[in-house]
C-alpha cells in the first residue's frame, strides 16, 4: 500500500504545529519541533506523531473545524488505508523508516479544533481508526511533502 505524504508539521511548543517545506528526522523526532509537556510528549516511542489527511476530510465533513497539523501530528499522510497503520506497523517516509508503536491520546489542547469541543472524537478506545499514531525512527533522513508513504509490514509489538 503506497501513500503521499501531504504536509510536515513544527511548533515550538503547543498546536496547532505549522507547515514546513522539509525535516530532519532523528531518533529524538523532527529537528525544530518541541512539546511543551515532555512527560506526555515526545521520547523515543513517540518521536513522530502521523495522522492521516483522508481522516482530517473525513472530520471535516462532519462539521469539525480541524485542519492539518492542527491536532499535533508531525506528518500528516494521504492515501492509505488508516485503520489497518496500528501499532507494529512498519513504514517508509521517503527514506525514512518508522515503526507504529501507540495510538495518540487526545489532550484537552485540542479541543477548538472540534465541534462542542469533543476532542475524545479522535480517541482510539472510542472511535477505533479515528486516532493519530505515535512512531519509533528506526532509520533517519530528511522528508519532504510528496514523498511516497509505504506500508511495508506489521509486526507484533
Amino acid at each position: 500500500m503506497q501513500g503521499r505524504l501531504e504536509a510536515i508539521n513544527l511548533s515550538r511548543g503547543g498546536v496547532p504545529k505549522q507547515p514546513v517545506f522539509e525535516a530532519l528526522i532523528t531518533d529524538h523526532g523532527l529537528s525544530g519541533d518541541h512539546q511543551n509537556d515532555s512527560h506526555h510528549h515526545g521520547g523515543p516511542d513517540r518521536a513522530v506523531v502521523l495522522y492521516s489527511l483522508d481522516v482530517i476530510r473525513d472530520l471535516q465533513r462532519e462539521g469539525h473545524p480541524i485542519t492539518v497539523g492542527a491536532i499535533g501530528e508531525n506528518l500528516t499522510v494521504s492515501g492509505l488505508d488508516w485503520h489497518g497503520v496500528v501499532p507494529g506497523t512498519r513504514l517508509t517516509v521517503g527514506g525514512v523508516a518508522l515503526q507504529i508503536t501507540k495510538y495518540a491520546t487526545p489532550c484537552h489542547n485540542i479541543r477548538g479544533f472540534f465541534l462542542d469541543n469533543d476532542f475524545m472524537r479522535v480517541y482510539q478506545e472510542r472511535h477505533p481508526g479515528w486516532s493519530r499514531v505515535c512512531a519509533r525512527v528506526i532509520t533517519g533522513g530528511i522528508v519532504r511533502p510528496g514523498d511516497a508513504v509505504t506500508v511495508e509490514s506489521v509486526h507484533a509489538m
